[in-house]
């Protein structure tokens, strides 16, 4: 088995640190993508029922 020196070791886990969080970005922006209108209409209905509660 090959040892990685610790800069290597350090240069590995951040660039899949970035990899994970790259891909959670994704999710985010594909579930806003699929889900934004559906919120979007929940919270204007709100808006309505809370400024007619005036």
């Amino acid at each position: 088995m090959i040892k990685l020196s610790s800069k290597r070791k350090k240069a590995q886990g951040l660039t899949e640190y970035v990899l994970i969080i790259a891909l959670i970005a994704l999710v985010a922006v594909a579930a806003m993508q699929i889900f934004g209108e559906k919120i979007k209409t929940k919270f204007e209905k709100l808006s309505d029922v809370v400024a007619a509660g005036d």
